[in-house]
C-alpha cells in the first residue's frame, strides 16, 4: 500500500514532464520514437552546418529531448523541442526560437517527422 501514492506521483510527474513547454510553436507529430526523431534532427543539423548539434535528454529512456540549433546553447536556446504525444502513441514536435535563430529549421523537422 505504500508505493501507492509514489506511483500516482510518478504517473503525475511523468505526465507534466510530457506537456509541451510554454513559448513552442508546434512543427507537428511523428508515429516514430522520440529518440529516433532527435537523431534524425541533430544529424540533419550537423551535416547542414558543418557544427556541433546540442543534445539533451529531459526524460528517462530517450522519451524526449531538446535539440538545440548549431550555435545555440542549453537552456534558453533555439531547439527542436520533442516530446512523447499528449495522447496516445507517437512523438509531438515544437520548435523554440530565440533571436534569429532556426529560420529554416523547422523545415529540417519536418523532415524527420
Amino acid at each position: 500500500m505504500k508505493l501507492t501514492p509514489l506511483l500516482a506521483l510518478t504517473v503525475a510527474f511523468s505526465a507534466c514532464a510530457a506537456q509541451p513547454p510554454a513559448g513552442v510553436q508546434q512543427v507537428g507529430t511523428s508515429q516514430k520514437a522520440p529518440k529516433l526523431v532527435a537523431q534524425c534532427v541533430a544529424q540533419k543539423w550537423a551535416d547542414k552546418s558543418q557544427q556541433q548539434v546540442v543534445s539533451q535528454n529531459t526524460l528517462a529512456n530517450d522519451q524526449a529531448a531538446d535539440v538545440y540549433v548549431p550555435g545555440q546553447q542549453p537552456p534558453t536556446g533555439a531547439a527542436a523541442i520533442i516530446r512523447p504525444a499528449p495522447s496516445g502513441s507517437g512523438t509531438w514536435v515544437g520548435f523554440r526560437a530565440s533571436g534569429a535563430a532556426g529560420s529554416q529549421a523547422t523545415g529540417d523537422i519536418q523532415a524527420c517527422l
